[in-house]
């Protein structure tokens, strides 16, 4: 199902600010060299990401799953001076995908791919963290939320990407739709936070400390 309509979407795209050549040249790549290419953040949810990192001024960005590197790399651009980003992948040839479009970016050299499973990752890794972006396995998302709020500075940001499913989660049927659809009920109540479910095309929440 569409949770925006086609054209409507369109017309968020041709309204964003578009990306460097070199990004939409990874986007690119990975459509003709990775399977579900709907994995791929995009040009709105790239700018997005950017733009949190930008206005957080986040210096240390962990994102949970690297896929091709695409929104690594958009969040890098957003990055202050001297800030990083810090992205776990389980999948070896993801993760080799991805290295070599940060290789050969202007901003590969505030990024730092991390390889193997992003829970032990996120155990050796030290916080605090200024922004975190989860888009992995979604039953591990339970997992990486409490993990990253654990090390989450005190004005930190993580955000969650699909947490709407296609729509899935209004009558889940898998165990990864069943997942989401509870934890973004434990989101909205977890008095520990405070959660913003927004629409932006497949689903992305922001959680802050409440």
């Amino acid at each position: 199902m569409d949770l925006v309509r086609p054209d409507v979407d369109a017309y968020a795209t041709e309204h964003t600010t578009p990306p460097p050549g070199w990004l939409d040249r990874v986007h690119a790549e990975a459509v003709a060299d990775l399977p579900y290419a709907s994995m791929l953040s995009g040009p709105v949810v790239g700018r997005l990401l950017q733009t949190l990192v930008a206005v957080t001024q986040a210096r240390l960005v962990v994102e949970v799953g690297t896929y091709a590197g695409y929104s690594a790399l958009a969040m890098a651009q957003g990055l202050p001076p001297g800030g990083r980003v810090v992205t776990l992948e389980l999948d070896e040839g993801h993760a080799d995908f991805a290295q070599r479009q940060f290789d050969a970016s202007p901003v590969g050299d505030r990024i730092e791919l991390v390889r193997g499973p992003a829970l032990e990752s996120l155990e050796r890794l030290d916080g605090p963290y200024d922004l975190v972006f989860i888009d992995a396995d979604k039953v591990g998302y339970p997992d990486y939320y409490e993990a990253a709020l654990a090390k989450l500075a005190p004005h930190g940001l993580i955000v969650a990407d699909n947490t709407l499913r296609d729509g899935n989660v209004l009558d889940p049927r898998t165990d990864a739709d069943r997942t989401i659809a509870a934890l973004n009920r434990a989101w909205a109540t977890d008095e520990r936070v405070v959660a913003t479910q927004l629409t932006v095309r497949d689903g992305l929440t922001l959680i802050r400390r409440a």
